[in-house]
C-alpha cells in the first residue's frame, strides 16, 4: 500500500508496534524443551489480547499463528509438537492485522550454546537489511535493495535464497511490488514516497535449491544447510525509511 494520510500512518504504527513486541515477547520466552506450537501460543496470545489477527490465517488459512521454522526450515514452518533444543536456529516470522492493517516481520532467534556457523547467519541477515535499508529512499530503484542484500550477504561468506522476496503490505498480506534480495536489471519499479513494503533477507549458510514439505507450507534448503531471516516492514518517507515494526 501507499500511505496517504495520517491516519493511514498512525494505523500502520499502530499494528507494526503490535508485531514488533509479539516478536519480542516470543524471543523473550523461546527456550529448549519447548515445542514450536507453545511458543506460536506465546505470541497469538499477546495479539489477540490487543485485538490484533493473524494475517496468515486470514488470507492463506495458515494452520498456525505465526510461522515458525527451525534450522534448515527456511520460511512458512507450521507450529506443532516439534521440541526445539539447544543450539537450534528459530525464525519467527509474525504478521498480523488490526482494523485493517497489516504489518509483517521476522527474526532468527538461536538458542544457546550458538555454533560460529549459526551466529554468522543470524548477524548476516540483519546486517543485509541494514545495508538495504540505507537505499531504501524516494525514487531509488527497486532493484538496489536487492543488490546491497545480496553484496552483503556475499560478503558474509553466505547465500541468498532466490526464490523467496520481501514484497508490499499493508492492506493486503502480499502487495505489488515484489522485492528480491538480489540484483537484476530486470527488477520493475522505483520507491514512492509512502510505500510500504516487506523488507526481508532470505538466506541459507551455502547456496542451495528449495523444497516444500509434505505439509504443503514448510519451505527448506534441499542440502539440508541452516538458513535465516529478518524482515520488518517499512515506509518510505523522503530521504530516510521508517521502520513501522520496530518494537
Amino acid at each position: 500500500m501507499t500511505v496517504k494520510s495520517k491516519a493511514d500512518l498512525a494505523s500502520m504504527r499502530a499494528v507494526g508496534k503490535l508485531v514488533g513486541q509479539a516478536l519480542r515477547e516470543m524471543r523473550a520466552a523461546l527456550r529448549p524443551g519447548m515445542t514450536t506450537e507453545q511458543l506460536d501460543d506465546i505470541g497469538a496470545a499477546f495479539l489477540r489480547k490487543r485485538g490484533a489477527r493473524s494475517a496468515p490465517q486470514l488470507t492463506y488459512d495458515f494452520p498456525g499463528f505465526n510461522c515458525i521454522s527451525v534450522n534448515d526450515e527456511i520460511v512458512h514452518g507450521v507450529p506443532g509438537a516439534r521440541v526445539m533444543r539447544a543450539g537450534d536456529v528459530v525464525k519467527i516470522d509474525v504478521t498480523a492485522e488490526l482494523d485493517g492493517f497489516i504489518a509483517d516481520s521476522a527474526i532468527t532467534a538461536v538458542i544457546p550454546p550458538i555454533s560460529a556457523t549459526a551466529r554468522s547467519l543470524e548477524q548476516c541477515a540483519k546486517a543485509a537489511f541494514d545495508r538495504a535499508l540505507t537505499v531504501a529512499v524516494v525514487q531509488n530503484r527497486i532493484a538496489e535493495l536487492g543488490r546491497e542484500v545480496e553484496a552483503e550477504v556475499e560478503r558474509w561468506g553466505h547465500a541468498v535464497v532466490h526464490d523467496m522476496c520481501g514484497h508490499g503490505v499493508g492492506r493486503a498480506l502480499h502487495e505489488p511490488p515484489s522485492v528480491p534480495n538480489f540484483f537484476s536489471p530486470f527488477t520493475p519499479g522505483r520507491l514512492e514516497d509512502g510505500l510500504v513494503i516487506a523488507l526481508e533477507p532470505i538466506i541459507s549458510e551455502t547456496p542451495s535449491a528449495v523444497v516444500e514439505d509434505e505439509d504443503g507450507w514448510t519451505i527448506r534448503t534441499a542440502t539440508g544447510c541452516l538458513a535465516a531471516h529478518y524482515e520488518h516492514t517499512i515506509v518510505i518517507r523522503g530521504g530516510r525509511a521508517e521502520i513501522l515494526t520496530a518494537a
